[in-house]
Order: C-alpha cells, then structure tokens, then sequence
C-alpha cells in the first residue's frame, strides 16, 4: 500500500509540474458552465499555490448594496462621490468580508501585491481612502471572494472548467462590466460562438 501511495503521489506532482502558477491571471468560465456562482465570469486570482487558490470575480455587481450603504455599515464618514462606487460580488467564500483590487499606491496595511501595477487590500485604512477621495485612483471594492483548496482548481482545470489569460489592466479597471467577460475571452483569441471544449493557457 505504502509503494501505491508513493506512485500516487508522484502522479499528482508531475501533473502540478504541468499547471502553472496562476497568481496574477484571469480564470474565466467556460461557456455553458453550469454552477451559477461562477458562470460566464472573469475571476482575477490573486494566490495559487500547493494549499490552494484565492480570486476575486470582477464581473459581478452587488444587485442591491451601493458605495454609500456600504460605507455607512462601515461607519466611515464619505463624501458624494461614493454614491457612485459600485460594489462587487467577488465570490462565494466569506460574503461578508470587504476586498479591495487596486492599483498604487500599495502602502496599506496587509496590502499585497499580485503584480507590479495590481495589489489587494482589505484593511480600514484603504477603506477610509477611498471614502474620503483620496485612495488609489483605481480600484473595485469586493464583497466575498473565491476560494479553492489543495489541488482543487488544478484539477478543475484539468477537466477543462477554466480558461486562462494574464490579467489586464484595461478588463479589470477600464471595461464595462457586461463585457469583461468576452473581452477576457477574446483577448486570447476565442469568443463564446467559436469556442473550442479544450481550453489552455494564452
């Protein structure tokens, strides 16, 4: 039994020597995936590694919570400008808790880097910024985020659930919501219509 592990698990790390690190790509759904949570979405994952994966979606607003209820719950005083900040969903995992994806500056508390122009905060101090106009110029506020274990979206990439693309700039910050999803598609060269059932890396 104990050889039989042995080979197990040296299946499992060859396979992981195939799937590269994902920190700093998009997932995005394939066309016709059929869990509601995450179909027709563009996640920004933020961590990968052997104990597991963390993203955010950035194509999902909040059908109800605005800027300012938020900060309100918050009990951070805000000018109007946060009438108009949207809230995202950013996933299924921890729906209560505030995110956010922001480009610099990264010299809040906890803030960490998924690339040289995109960090993730979730601290007050980012928070209070941003409601009082002086946070980084760009950023999108998350209620929740996307989770997954050890080797569980290694294996769900394997079964074909995911395309995958380097994040950008413009799709995250730039790109209306109703359209990240295509543009993240077509920014590696496919479109729902043409899609071929064997996704892999841009």
């Amino acid at each position: 039994m104990a050889v039989l592990l042995n080979n197990v698990w040296s299946l499992i790390l060859s396979l992981m020597e195939n799937i590269e690190c994902l920190k700093g790509y998009f997932l995005m759904a394939i066309p016709g995936l059929p869990d509601p949570n995450f179909a027709e979405t563009v996640t920004c994952m933020c961590e990968h590694n052997e104990s597991g994966a963390l993203g955010f979606i950035i194509n999902r607003i909040h059908p109800l919570l605005t800027g300012r209820e938020l900060f309100d719950d918050l009990e951070i005083e805000s000018g109007d400008h946060v009438d108009t900040i949207p809230v995202h969903l950013g996933g299924p995992v921890q729906p209560g808790s505030v995110f956010v994806l922001h480009g610099p500056p990264f010299h809040w508390n906890g803030c960490m880097n998924i690339t040289p122009w995109l960090a993730l905060s979730n601290t007050r101090d980012i928070l209070e910024a941003i409601a009082g106009g002086d946070g980084p110029d760009l950023f999108l506020i998350m209620l929740g985020c996307a989770g997954w274990g050890a080797l569980q979206l290694d294996n769900e990439i394997m079964d074909n659930a995911w395309l995958t693309c380097p994040i950008s700039e413009k799709i995250i910050f730039h790109t209306a919501i109703d359209m990240k999803w295509e543009q993240a598609m077509m920014s590696m060269g496919v479109t729902p219509d043409n899609f071929s059932s064997t996704p892999g890396h841009a």
